[in-house]
């Protein structure tokens, strides 16, 4: 009879620790050379694909459990990430610590366009680079043919009707991490500060993607040069996402 219920007691506190595994997790990010609290820090579970920023005495809390990792960013600064620990949640608030950037401005060159005053002028000399988003009846979006020209058409055509296999190979193995797209477009704090962002860490991050996959990607799905290098990183989720959809429609087929 006592062995029976200790079996019970036993199932019962194993049972409660997995509902009871996620909890609030409190920290201080601080500057690691002069220790000043650092406001406006994003920090993102990875996790949990779940985000929160540091308030003006730079404190933190976030929902998590032992061995998530927590991504920290901020401008000027180094990105950080830091796993979760049984001490972390036993002993409560830890001071984590970023490291400044030493950021060396590179010589800027301006491109010399000499202008006349007059606004009819003006407006062709300046250089104007447009690419065409094409759209065809009966599937969902467009596909980025670049120019526009005879030759762009054939591009969209082309990336329809052949197998992507780069795209087959890429998503197939990173599946895990693409479920995730959903929730990240989801949390406000993860699109607000992807919405400020242009150098793909945090994405790299989330995905567990190189820079070179990211391109490699919009590539395939036929996302323009431009597009590729100048949009923020809240857009280059956005396209990766719908681009990742439309090939789950397609591998079902």
């Amino acid at each position: 009879m006592k062995r029976i219920l200790f079996y019970i007691l036993f199932i019962s506190t194993t049972t409660y620790a997995q509902v009871d595994n996620l909890g609030v997790i409190k920290g201080k990010v601080l500057n690691a050379s002069t220790d000043q609290k650092l406001e406006n820090v994003h920090i993102i579970n990875l996790s949990q694909v779940i985000g929160t920023i540091t308030n003006n005495e730079g404190d933190f809390s976030i929902q998590a459990k032992v061995n998530d990792t927590l991504y920290f960013s901020y401008i000027g600064y180094k990105p950080l990430q830091v796993r979760v620990t049984n001490d972390w949640i036993k002993f409560g608030d830890v001071k984590i610590k970023m490291t400044e950037l030493g950021i060396a401005l590179e010589e800027v060159v301006v491109a010399d366009v000499q202008l006349t005053g007059y606004l009819e002028i003006d407006a062709k000399r300046i250089p104007v680079y447009n690419n065409y988003r094409y759209s065809i009846s009966g599937l969902n979006s467009g596909y980025e043919g670049g120019s526009k020209q005879p030759g762009a058409v054939n591009k969209v055509l082309g990336a329809i009707f052949n197998p992507a296999d780069f795209l087959y190979n890429i998503f197939s193995k990173r599946s895990k991490e693409l479920r995730k797209l959903r929730k990240m477009k989801k949390d406000d704090e993860i699109r607000n500060l992807l919405e400020t962002k242009f150098d793909r860490a945090t994405l790299m991050a989330l995905l567990q993607v190189e820079r070179l996959d990211i391109d490699e990607i919009l590539r395939n799905c036929n996302y323009s040069s431009d597009f590729i290098k100048f949009a923020n990183d809240l857009q280059i989720l956005d396209a990766i996402s719908e681009c990742y959809e439309e090939y789950k429609i397609l591998d079902r087929k």
